[in-house]
């Protein structure tokens, strides 16, 4: 199996307790973390665009067969104002982690608003001239985007398509599993239907304990993905108060099984 399974990000506050020992530095939280884990997904490359140094230092503390998952700064997905420029910085940053063979893919997130018109099918041919050769997972938040005419796009651009886990509005995606390019691609945001459109913190939307039998529904999903796919990439972003660790440590023991 070609399957890893980590969380999205590693590096939170509110893990010390739940997840990594009091007495444990911050420095140590990533080596820590790669004990049990072969991948991570980042997201503070959403926020800035990462420098090679920084990833060189990110990269210098896992395992050298650990893969990381980066999401594109949002400067390419959300505001999209000139996003070639900023798929270049993005590109140069990640060169460390293409350099150490550590880099899974890039995760592009749009956003709920990022409707499946034209000119949007259009500009991820952009995204996908922008980023060259790198692998590019696709996540689309609106439900507009699920159909065979969209999977077929993605293929002939050689995307993935990020498969989601989240509560079951009508608006938003499906949990639908599908693999269109060399990385199949699944996230766990958590099933928290009261909080994901109002909250007064961004962590509560993902504040959720996912039970074995929910997580149990994927299994099967995710072997045929495995066999769809070079790589199978699971994250848990219900990360508050170390929840996807937990959720991640479930799922592992239940791909097992299989």
């Amino acid at each position: 199996m070609t399957i890893r399974i980590g969380t999205s990000g590693f590096s939170y506050d509110d893990w010390v307790g739940p997840v990594y020992p009091e007495d444990l530095s911050k420095r140590e939280w990533l080596p820590y973390y790669a004990r049990e884990f072969s991948t991570c997904e980042l997201n503070f490359s959403y926020y800035r665009i990462p420098d090679r140094r920084t990833l060189g230092a990110i990269a210098d503390k896992v395992p050298d067969d650990f893969l990381f998952s980066m999401k594109a700064f949002r400067g390419i997905t959300h505001d999209r104002d000139e996003p070639e420029i900023h798929m270049e910085q993005f590109k140069a940053g990640l060169q460390p982690l293409r350099e150490q063979g550590k880099l899974a893919c890039v995760l592009a997130q749009f956003p709920h608003s990022f409707h499946a018109t034209p000119e949007n099918r259009a500009y991820l041919e952009r995204v996908r001239e922008g980023m060259g050769d790198l692998p590019v997972v696709v996540e689309f938040r609106s439900r507009e985007w699920i159909s065979k005419r969209t999977f077929d796009q993605l293929k002939a651009l050689d995307l993935g398509f990020c498969c989601v886990d989240q509560p079951r509005f009508d608006s938003l995606v499906p949990p639908v599993a599908v693999a269109t390019g060399p990385v199949a691609y699944v996230r766990f945001h958590g099933r928290n239907r009261e909080k994901w459109w109002q909250h007064d913190e961004a962590w509560e939307r993902y504040n959720y304990s996912y039970s074995d039998e929910e997580l149990a529904e994927w299994v099967p999903k995710i072997e045929a993905l495995d066999g769809e796919a070079p790589l199978t990439l699971v994250y848990m972003n219900n990360h508050w108060q170390g929840q996807a660790v937990d959720s991640a440590r479930q799922m592992k023991e239940l791909m097992k099984d299989h």
